[in-house]
């Protein structure tokens, strides 16, 4: 009986735990939303979230690595998709790279954080504060799905559909094409919110995009 329970009090205990985590990630993502990560204090996350910052600090050494963790989920959920889409033999390299683009919106709308952790982490001085394993983690991630998407665009080459090149600097193209116009849309929509054309105009680069690499089909027979 001792045994059965000991382990309920550890399972009660580890439950808390998680939810307590999961209560400082989400006051943290709305005051992150409103003020912006500079002007953010783990004061104002504790506050928020009713609790102390020393119990802030159990979870999480510091604020940059409380920004990078919580939206690990949607980094993990867009590589997830875009590998789903790799995968997918229905699809023809021009339909993964689109599709590939739809993941990508599809996942910042649902965690419309998740730009400004990635580009928090990868050009701001905060790699040496966040946790080994966490940035393992996000490095994995990245490079994943810089390679899927580089994969498709080989494959896209192999098949005589599109000009030979560099698989990953057609990646680097395809995410910098996607992350320039999200920050920029976003620039423009906080001085009129009423005019927002991201998804449009995200929609006619990448078609731009494709009319650029794809072979006509003269040059697909030539080969």
């Amino acid at each position: 009986m001792n045994g059965v329970h000991k382990l309920g009090t550890k399972e009660r205990k580890e439950r808390e735990r998680a939810l307590r985590r999961q209560q400082i990630q989400d006051s943290a993502k709305e005051i992150f939303s409103q003020k912006g990560f500079q002007s953010t204090t783990i004061e104002d996350i504790a506050k928020k979230a009713e609790l102390s910052t020393g119990a802030i600090y159990q979870y999480f050494k510091s604020k940059d690595e409380l920004y990078a963790f919580m939206n690990l989920e949607g980094l993990q959920n867009m590589t997830d998709e875009i590998e789903a889409i790799y995968k997918d033999q229905r699809l023809s390299s021009e339909r993964k790279i689109l599709k590939m683009k739809e993941a990508m919106y599809g996942n910042f709308l649902n965690f419309p954080l998740l730009l400004r952790v990635v580009f928090h982490v990868q050009l701001e001085d905060t790699l040496a504060n966040l946790d080994k394993q966490l940035l393992n983690q996000l490095n994995s991630l990245g490079k994943k799905t810089m390679n899927l998407m580089a994969s498709v665009y080989q494959e896209g080459v192999i098949a005589g559909k599109f000009y030979p090149g560099h698989g990953l600097a057609h990646a680097d193209i395809m995410w910098g094409t996607f992350a320039g116009l999200m920050m920029w849309e976003e620039a423009k929509r906080r001085i009129n919110p009423k005019k927002d054309f991201l998804k449009s105009t995200l929609d006619q680069a990448f078609e731009i995009f494709c009319r650029g690499v794809k072979k006509d089909k003269k040059e697909e027979k030539k080969g």
